[in-house]
């Protein structure tokens, strides 16, 4: 019997509200021959590690722009930490790590450079706007492999394109909003989890805030460490998770609140701090000029930039799929590379 079966036949032992990844082997776009190893969740996380835009996520922004100390959060570390606060999760309530794990290491594969700056800033450039959930499934499907994408199961396609919170309540959303699987909703409670508490150390580190800021909400209900929050946050999550009665991953109302308070805090705090955010207008700006740059000259950015662009949509859209996939110091050394006048010199 090959590997891949067994694996298979022990995920009967899940739970029955957990995916199977067998019922989803043939959920591809393209069909494909199954791998005798790995079941369909291991190939698709497999997958995402390999690809090029998994390892361009190392050099994105997550809060600090471009910080000369080795211990801030980038966009990497960050699906790293979402993928093992998940893969907890799944653990803890029996559903499946893997998928759980491919969600959450591909989420973010179609973010910007420069954070929220970069997406921000895109949303306004293109007509139809620019959300970096769309962007990610926009990855997967079409830009990887140079055009052949990643033809991944659909339930990680449908973890990645809905894990993004938005700006809306935590709990009580609509059904239609969510992941359709269970451990697609565990992967978009544990990103808020992640970078909730993650954006809050790299501040304090950064000393952008003090701890004896932080909302009494903080250290009275999540705990007054950064391991501590986690552990309450995720004990809670299981908890107060009854999949037998609602088939929804849930939390508590009060770690729901305290959860909220936090982001809000660190908005008003971290985000917006003048001394942070001066760094990710002039950010803002370089995309602005990068994006008008090319617009004003497609027939020299297919040819210098990007001549194996797919072509796929409109010049817009090509102009967006390349600058979003730029890291921070691509970005900054194309814009110099435009911008900046070089010395001449004799050969």
């Amino acid at each position: 019997m090959n590997l891949r079966i067994q694996a298979e036949k022990k995920e009967a032992d899940l739970s029955p509200f957990a995916a199977k990844s067998a019922d989803f082997t043939d959920s591809r776009t393209l069909s494909e021959r199954p791998c005798e190893v790995r079941t369909a969740f291991q190939r698709d996380c497999h997958r995402i590690v390999h690809s090029k835009s998994f390892r361009r996520l190392r050099g994105k922004t997550q809060v600090f722009l471009w910080p000369e100390g080795d211990h801030y959060r980038t966009r990497l570390t960050h699906c790293m930490e979402v993928s093992q606060i998940a893969r907890t999760l799944a653990r803890a309530m029996n559903l499946n790590e893997d998928l759980t794990e491919a969600i959450a290491l591909g989420h973010d594969l179609g973010h910007t450079a420069f954070g929220h700056a970069g997406e921000g800033i895109l949303q306004k450039l293109h007509p139809n706007g620019f959300r970096h959930e769309v962007q990610s499934l926009r990855v997967v499907e079409h830009l990887e492999r140079d055009g052949k994408g990643l033809n991944l199961t659909q339930a990680v396609k449908d973890g990645i394109l809905n894990h993004s919170k938005g700006a809306g309540p935590l709990l009580n959303v609509p059904d239609d909003t969510l992941p359709k699987t269970l451990e697609g909703q565990i992967v978009r409670l544990s990103d808020l989890i992640a970078y909730v508490n993650h954006d809050l150390d790299d501040a304090i580190r950064a000393r952008v805030i003090a701890p004896a800021e932080l909302p009494e909400s903080v250290n009275t209900i999540l705990g007054e460490t950064h391991s501590g929050r986690l552990t309450f946050l995720v004990q809670d999550v299981v908890k107060n998770t009854n999949l037998p009665k609602s088939p929804r991953i849930s939390m508590s109302s009060a770690a729901a609140e305290a959860l909220e308070d936090v982001r809000r805090f660190l908005y008003e705090r971290v985000y917006y701090n003048d001394t942070v955010h001066c760094e990710f207008k002039k950010a803002t700006k370089l995309v602005e000029r990068l994006w008008a740059f090319f617009m004003s000259d497609l027939p020299g950015f297919y040819k210098e930039y990007w001549p194996t662009a797919l072509r796929d949509g409109t010049p817009e859209d090509d102009v967006r799929d390349f600058i979003a996939g730029m890291t921070d110091a691509f970005a900054a050394t194309t814009f110099q590379k435009i911008y900046t006048p070089r010395r001449w010199y004799i050969y």
